[in-house]
């Protein structure tokens, strides 16, 4: 397909997921990179009642309440 064509495509508001090689996108700004962090035991334990009442992991749990905390800082 030409780029005049995939363009097109695009401007016209047309699925062009078909045409793209995902499997190696990157969303700038989102790599991952590993850290380690210290809690208490209270927190771990506390943590972890909350992620099993939610039905997720500890790791998400924290990920998420982090977010939204970043967030409301630059608000």
């Amino acid at each position: 397909m030409k780029a005049t064509e995939f363009d097109a495509k695009f401007d016209q508001g047309e699925d062009i997921t078909e045409f793209l090689d995902l499997s190696h996108a990157k969303r700038p700004g989102y790599e991952q990179k590993r850290v380690n962090v210290d809690f208490p035991t209270w927190m771990i334990e506390a943590l972890d009642r909350e992620a099993k009442r939610l039905g997720v992991t500890r790791q998400s749990i924290i990920k998420v309440w982090l977010a939204e905390r970043l967030e409301q800082l630059s608000s």
